[in-house]
Formats: structure tokens, sequence, C-alpha cells
């Protein structure tokens, strides 16, 4: 499957909308510590269906702009990526998603990795990102970039899911 990624402006960007996270889950991540490291192992759960909403919400404290990137496929929204330059002047991924119908092409990592130059481009010092321990397909692909599991939140989510036992994981990439 041939897809064309290229560069565009959040004023240009299609809303949130026009993009499904939908995805079965069937595994989370266990968190453990072993020499004051972070490290996690897999575990299998009864399968359910997960839906993260899409907002198109900046929520940088930067003064410029995300800069977002999308995957085409004959016409066709397959993915974005949008990212920016965090608080903490990493850049940051705010958001990578695939429609459903793409997935498994090799999409997530084309965004990825365009996400991850443009953070060399601008000089950043590293690429952050946050994920759910119920997306296990995305920690795997984070990792293989060589994204270390640095942070947790057991509560971050609390407020919009107060019985959920979700758990806010973090990732860096740092040059």
């Amino acid at each position: 499957m041939n897809f064309i990624i290229h560069k565009t402006g959040m004023q240009n960007a299609p809303k949130a909308n026009e993009f499904s996270r939908k995805f079965t889950v069937k595994s989370r991540i266990v968190l453990g510590i072993e020499n004051e490291k972070l490290t996690y192992s897999v575990t299998d759960v009864e399968p359910y269906e997960r839906d993260i909403p899409a907002e198109d919400v900046d929520y940088g404290f930067s003064d410029t702009s995300p800069t977002v990137f999308f995957a085409d496929i004959e016409g066709k929204l397959a993915g974005r990526i949008k990212v920016l330059e965090w608080w903490n002047q990493l850049a940051y991924i705010d958001d990578i998603v695939v429609n459903p119908e793409f997935r498994g092409a090799g999409i997530g990592r084309a965004l990825l990795e365009h996400g991850i130059q443009w953070a060399r481009e601008n000089n950043f010092p590293g690429v952050m990102l946050e994920t759910q321990d119920d997306n296990v397909r995305a920690c795997t692909l984070y990792q293989k970039y060589g994204f270390v599991l640095s942070g947790f939140d057991r509560n971050v989510y609390k407020a919009i899911h107060p019985h959920k036992n979700e758990t806010a994981l973090y990732w860096y990439l740092l040059f």
C-alpha cells in the first residue's frame, strides 16, 4: 500500500473527528522497577473495545503552533501526527493516529519517523510523548524507535474516567 506523507498547518488540518482511535485491547502494560529503572511486562486481558476521543486542541505552552503531518492513500486520510515544542524544551508528539482500515501498513512508523526528524531538524534535544497502559501496540512501536519509558501517572485520567484503572505512560527519546 503506497502512502504519501505531507506537512500541513493547523489552519488546514481536518477536524479530529475524521480519525478513528478505536481498537481492541487484548493486553496491558504491567509496570515494575529494577535498579531504579522503570520496567514493564505485558499481560493478556479479556479483550474489549477502546475508543479514545479525539480533540484538535493545542496543549503546548509555546507561542508556536503545532506542526502537522498527514498520511494519505489515494486521496483518503490515513493518519496524522501533531508535534510541537513542549514546556520543557523537548518536542512533544501531541497526537499520532492511523485510521483502522490502514493500520498495519507502516503508516504509524512513517509518521513517527517524520515527527522525530522534525524534532532533529528544529534542534530539539529529544522527543517525548504519552500513551496509556492499554495501548501496547503503540508502546511497542515507541520502544522499537529507542524511546525509553521514564514515567507514569495513575491518576491523570481519574477525572475523566473515575472507575477505570488507566495509567498514563511517558516515553522519551533523547538525542
